[in-house]
């Protein structure tokens, strides 16, 4: 429980070493140490009878150190204790650093995508009326080549439906109400990231349905653009909770 209040995460992996110091209830074993000794002089009288075999020679050893079996209950406790917290804290000074970096990438990514879009509604005007042209040019070439009369009235007509199919003010009216709510549940606490997920998703259907509609390079240059920067938000937005 502990744990969760403090990182707050749905799943995390916390795992301790216990490191016991010598010197803590540890006992020096003469048994051991008689023992050991009395092996170095039967090695000594085996390889070099009559050699000088100092007592030093066994203190380094490690088995002459004996630690107690058990631990302190309430010791551990509060030794873990006091090392989570340690743990917590740096983990929240790290999350943070991370944090900010994270939403100063978003929201310059993010006021990238509205200078695009405002470049996109810069054009759309344009778009319809170049569109409506050279639709108005092609049928006029495929009527004189078919040489069929079409009355001036009827011929505007159709190509206004058809030029309608280039219309995106539709599309760059709700990809700014889709922006607008992005920058707002930035600005919320709590888990965000699910939420501005969806909304990218609503941001990346409008960007590609402009792409079909767009029948000018310019503009096609744009939404080209304007979809990388969705998805470079997607992957960074992965990273928020």
């Amino acid at each position: 429980e502990l744990a969760r209040e403090r990182i707050g995460r749905r799943r995390f992996h916390l795992g301790a070493r216990v490191l016991r110091s010598a010197a803590t209830g540890a006992r020096f074993s003469r048994e051991r140490a008689r023992r050991l000794y009395g092996e170095l002089l039967e090695l000594r009288d085996q390889i070099a009878p009559g050699a000088e075999v100092p007592f030093t020679a066994i203190t380094a050893m490690p088995e002459l150190i004996t630690a107690p079996d058990t631990l302190d209950s309430e010791e551990l406790r509060r030794a873990l204790g006091t090392a989570f917290d340690v743990a917590a804290t740096a983990l929240a000074a790290m999350r943070e650093s991370e944090g900010r970096a994270l939403l100063a990438d978003i929201q310059r990514r993010h006021h990238r995508c509205r200078e695009l879009v405002a470049a996109l509604h810069a054009r759309a005007g344009r778009l319809v009326e170049s569109y409506r042209e050279k639709l108005r040019e092609r049928l006029e070439r495929l009527l004189a080549e078919a040489r069929v009369q079409l009355d001036a009235g009827r011929l505007e007509q159709e190509v206004a439906l058809l030029a309608d199919r280039a219309d995106i003010a539709e599309e760059l009216a709700r990809l700014d109400s889709h922006l607008d709510y992005f920058a707002t549940t930035l600005g919320e606490s709590g888990p965000l990231g699910r939420k501005l997920e969806f909304v990218l998703q609503e941001i990346g259907r409008e960007a590609n349905t402009i792409a079909a509609k767009a029948q000018d390079a310019s503009a096609a240059h744009l939404v080209v653009e304007l979809k990388a920067e969705i998805e470079r938000l997607r992957e960074q937005v992965q990273n928020v909770e």
